[in-house]
């Protein structure tokens, strides 16, 4: 049976190897390859007043990672520069010929978050002349393109630490090193409230850096005078955020736009310094989320008819599903199932696909081995995108399940969240603060899980607008616990005795803060 000392001790063993503790340990720009080069080169153009191009993605980091660099920009003065992201319907991932062409004039362009495997791009940048710098932090293909600078930490000959970062922790070091270059005084703190948001939206590793980062950004965000930051507390009354807002609120806010219609809305709700302005974004991406909500609970009913309970990989696909919400509906699926999944929306006989995984399993490289029935992939370890031809579909999904036959499934894809069995007179507001210290939770530092036998039922009451939520009072070695289980699997009986696992949240009613059981699952 766990005490508090036993949780406490188990949580700090997590961070014994990490290195960089603090912001003056963290490494410097110079272990990024060509980031000079290219810092050098950007200075160059501002010198000379240069049309400068920053071509940023969809998500939520590749907006974050262009309103790092549009920022500085202002900050610095810098007039003569465009932002682009491209559209997830139109024009599709990252940087491609029509973009260059709309960018017009351009001297230099500068991607952020994306442009590794940009080969047509960069061949038609190098002959218009146009310098090429691409930013970027995902998988580096065999082959290169041919651009005047990369700076990509997962480069073979870059010096940066085996770390996973994100594309705008990319873009700030590069910041970093104009600042040095250009022989300015900056604070480079202004973007660790942007910085805690991508970190955890891209599900980095947060261990670290990136955990340092996260813990500081966060502190940042409530002092922030970021006007999107004000708009969204009074939106929706809040006093200050908290670790689980950036997960739950914030991230998919500003995801919505580019899930939905375009994320430019969601890059000038970020880059605007007014207020009003700012208001009026918000408005825009509130009903953009609520767009992606309706349409993402329909496309996942609609997935779960597919679902084979003996396959080691979940793999499903239908005509026009939304491109915007697969992703979150793979996410949805994998969590359910835990099991990895991968959700393909087809359209004129092409499958655009998203890949999430779980536990330990690396689900790009399963995807790479099978890259012959593939058009294209990338991304990480927990996501990946791909595109194939719709009349591969079976044979990928076949293929990508067989390669699994021998593979220890159940190992790579266990959790490492259940701590053990508690007291219930163990949890407490001690314990909330306890875990409340080694927030924040997620990648490689998951939210403690918990078990509890025998809890009995002593109320349940059914909430939520689609009635799928379980609110239960439980009673256990006479203490009282109150606990929601949500997309509830099965009723309970009041005077049944339960065994759950769960997380503890913190519950705050007109100032009197309670642990709060959030239900993972019934112990059957």
């Amino acid at each position: 049976m766990l005490s508090k000392e036993n949780i406490r001790n188990l949580l700090e063993l997590r961070f014994e190897k990490d290195i960089h503790k603090k912001l003056s340990e963290i490494p410097k720009p110079s272990a990024l390859k060509d980031i000079y080069k290219g810092a050098n080169r950007i200075k160059e153009a501002i010198k000379n007043n240069g049309h400068i191009g920053i071509v940023g993605d969809y998500d939520v980091d590749g907006v974050i990672s262009s309103a790092i660099m549009a920022e500085f920009f202002d900050d610095i003065g810098v007039k003569n520069y465009q932002v682009r992201i491209p559209n997830r319907f139109k024009d599709g991932y990252g940087l491609n010929p029509e973009i260059i062409d709309e960018l017009g004039d351009v001297s230099l362009i500068i991607t952020v978050d994306n442009g590794i495997s940009a080969h047509e791009a960069a061949q038609i940048c190098s002959e218009r002349g146009i310098d090429l710098i691409i930013t970027d932090h995902h998988m580096p293909p065999p082959e290169l393109p041919k651009a005047y600078a990369i700076i990509n930490p997962k480069q073979d000959d870059c010096e940066f630490p085996n770390i996973e970062i994100c594309g705008a922790q990319v873009a700030w070091y590069v910041v970093g090193a104009l600042k040095e270059v250009l022989g300015i005084e900056y604070d480079m703190a202004n973007f660790l409230d942007l910085l805690a948001i991508a970190i955890i939206a891209d599900m980095m590793e947060l261990r670290d850096m990136n955990r340092l980062l996260v813990r500081l950004g966060i502190s940042r965000i409530n002092s922030s005078k970021r006007v999107a930051f004000r708009a969204i507390k009074e939106y929706y009354g809040k006093d200050k955020f908290e670790c689980d807002d950036i997960s739950f609120l914030i991230a998919p806010l500003i995801n919505s736009a580019g899930r939905m219609d375009d994320a430019i809305n969601s890059f000038n709700f970020l880059h605007t310094k007014n207020l009003k302005e700012a208001n009026d974004y918000l408005d825009m991406i509130v009903d953009f989320n609520n767009s992606r909500k309706e349409e993402e609970r329909a496309l996942f009913e609609s997935s779960l008819k597919d679902v084979e309970n003996d396959e080691n990989i979940i793999v499903t696909w239908g005509e026009n599903w939304h491109e915007g919400v697969i992703g979150i509906v793979a996410s949805r699926l994998a969590k359910h199932f835990k099991k990895p999944a991968i959700v393909f929306s087809i359209d004129k006989g092409r499958a655009k696909g998203s890949a999430r995984s779980v536990g330990k399993l690396d689900i790009l490289s399963l995807i790479a081995q099978h890259s012959s029935l593939l058009s294209s992939y990338g991304g990480h370890k927990g996501a990946a995108g791909l595109v194939c031809e719709s009349e591969n579909l079976q044979k990928f999904k076949e293929a990508i399940n067989g390669s699994c036959f021998l593979m220890d499934m159940h190992k790579f894809c266990r959790s490492d969240e259940l701590l053990g069995d508690i007291s219930a007179n163990e949890i407490d507001f001690e314990l909330l603060e306890i875990l409340e210290f080694f927030e924040p939770y997620g990648q490689k530092n998951p939210r403690p899980i918990f078990q509890l036998s025998q809890a009995t039922v002593k109320n349940e009451r059914v909430i939520g607008k689609e009635q799928n939520h379980l609110k239960l009072i439980l009673e256990k070695d006479g203490k009282t616990l109150e606990a929601l289980f949500f997309n509830f699997t099965r009723h309970v009986r009041v005077g049944e005795n339960i065994d759950i696992t769960f997380s503890i949240s913190k519950n705050s009613f007109r100032g009197l803060v309670t642990p709060q059981l959030l239900i993972r699952e019934l112990v059957e």
